[in-house]
């Protein structure tokens, strides 16, 4: 009777440390949810800035047809509004440039999280194994346990 309490109480232990393993996939499994999320608002911020650039660019296309009407218009007013657009031109450029590197900067942003999810992934893929390995070491001594107090009783 004393073996069988013991083995009771192992059983017991063994079903809480199924139940804790089980309530920690579940929390991994919320934790990479959250990071899918992040991963996706952040592709949301890249097409915006994607969408920015592209429209910048049509500005800058749409500053320099602008600028050659007005050359064409009126030489003598040329100069002064060609300087205006330059300027503009200027302005427009560097803030693409800006917004280019800003680009590259979130690519760069978005690979790195992808990086770190992938590893944070493997990484809860390697735990997930390793507990379910422990799971099934578990359930084979729980087993090894019924079959041997079935032999002496």
């Amino acid at each position: 009777q004393e073996e069988k309490k013991q083995l009771t109480l192992k059983v017991e232990e063994l079903e809480r440390k199924l139940e804790t393993t089980n309530t920690q996939n579940i929390e991994f499994l919320q934790v990479i949810a959250k990071r899918e999320e992040s991963i996706h608002q952040c592709q949301l911020r890249l097409e915006e800035k994607t969408h920015e650039c592209s429209s910048l660019a049509r500005q800058l296309e749409m500053a320099i047809e602008d600028a050659k009407r007005q050359v064409e218009q009126a030489r003598e007013r040329a100069a002064s509004r060609e300087r205006a657009a330059q300027s503009k031109l200027l302005d427009l450029e560097t803030q693409l440039s800006r917004n280019k590197t800003e680009l590259n900067q979130l690519r760069r942003s978005k690979d790195d999280a992808e990086r770190r999810y992938e590893s944070r992934l493997q990484d809860l893929k390697d735990r997930l194994e390793q507990s379910e390995s422990t799971n099934r070491s578990m359930q084979n001594y729980v087993q090894f346990l019924k079959s041997s107090y079935a032999n002496v009783f």
